[in-house]
């Protein structure tokens, strides 16, 4: 089996063996902590120009199936494991993890020490690293990672989102909702549809005038990857539908929203990605263990007074949740559409339909 490298920005060297493609890939090297939905997490266009790191040590148990994925196609740079399955045991199995990115090109790396890594980067940061295989000098791969470029300030929305509108579905629904793609996930659109959304897809562009044509009763504004502060048309877009109709987002929908208000948003230094995270609705007190996926955050101090914290991250009191009081718009730092899970926050959606529903009476 071939030798595989990772090598980190700050000089850091990690030593295995190559998994999926050979050949080299580079991005932002993350840490994910669950020990389940790795197909999820490949296909997640919030992972874009990102290599994630597994921390749960046996990946690919289950294998790959046609049902588990979040976009059309596998969206991460990479992807590092510690120990690979290469014979999966699943009744919907059709394939291997490692022949999944075989056959998408995606270079990957196993065998090496993951708990070290992922140690590393919660000292350190996330960083940007690149993944080799092919033989070349440490040297001349230092000199391309030193001339990628951070994630800060950078706009890869328009590397994932959708180039022009679609239909989600072709049937009728009670409630009309436009989605604007920032690398929107397909179960966000299954449990909108569930909830009786009839579903428009936008470019992560599109105008004013070209979206309220089509009669919405609401907006979505979806995850997605990179920076929110570089993707200044969708803050002047997001912006501009304030008080037209009601607004729900996540991820980087809800630093967008965010960031349309008033507020600023900042990298953290190592993200929140896993599916056990605790976050409290200091509306109700309960505590709800949530999915997450992102590297930036909403600075709780530049709230403006026309926004209130809605949920906090109990891990590090970080926000996760907004609700503005001058328009009915809110949106939540995690991911409640989850799947494989966690499901304790199905309830925004249901606040999402209320809203539209107000909105249709009055």
């Amino acid at each position: 089996m071939k030798k595989a490298t990772l090598l980190l920005e700050d000089g850091r060297i990690f030593n295995g063996l190559s998994f999926g493609a050979v050949g080299q890939s580079i991005g932002e090297v993350c840490f994910n902590t669950g020990m389940t939905g790795y197909q999820e997490i490949l296909t997640d266009p919030s992972y874009y120009s990102q290599i994630v790191v597994m921390t749960s040590p046996h990946i690919g148990n289950y294998g790959i199936n046609k049902d588990d994925i979040e976009s059309s196609k596998i969206q991460v740079s990479g992807f590092i494991i510690k120990e690979e399955t290469i014979i999966p045991s699943n009744w919907r199995s059709t394939q291997s993890i490692g022949q999944y990115l075989k056959g998408q090109n995606i270079v990957g790396i196993k065998d090496i020490d993951t708990r070290g890594l992922t140690i590393h980067l919660r000292k350190n940061g996330s960083m940007n690293g690149i993944i080799f295989s092919s033989g070349q000098s440490i040297s001349s791969m230092k000199t391309v990672l030193s001339n990628y470029p951070k994630m800060e300030g950078l706009d890869l929305v328009k590397k994932v989102s959708v180039m022009k509108k679609y239909r989600w579905t072709k049937k009728s629904f009670k409630y009309k909702v436009a989605v604007i793609d920032f690398g929107v996930k397909y179960n966000i659109l299954r449990i909108l549809e569930k909830y009786g959304c009839q579903l428009n897809i936008f470019p992560a562009n599109v105008t004013f005038k070209d979206l309220i044509k089509h009669k919405p009763d609401g907006i979505f504004l979806s995850n997605g990857p990179g920076d929110p502060a570089a993707v200044d048309y969708a803050i002047k877009l997001v912006k501009s539908l304030l008080g037209v109709l009601p607004i729900f987002g996540i991820c980087l929908g809800h630093q967008i929203l965010a960031l349309s208000l008033g507020a600023k948003t900042y990298k953290l230094k190592f993200g929140h990605r896993g599916i056990n995270h605790p976050v409290k609705n200091l509306q109700t007190g309960n505590i709800e263990i949530t999915s997450q996926n992102h590297g930036f955050a909403i600075d709780l101090k530049s709230l403006p007074e026309n926004m209130v914290a809605t949920h906090i991250n109990l891990n590090d009191n970080t926000c996760a949740g907004i609700n503005c009081l001058s328009y009915p718009a809110f949106s939540v730092q995690y991911h409640p559409e989850s799947n494989p899970g966690p499901h304790d926050s199905r309830y925004v959606f249901e606040k999402f339909i209320k809203l539209m529903e107000d909105a249709k009476t009055n």
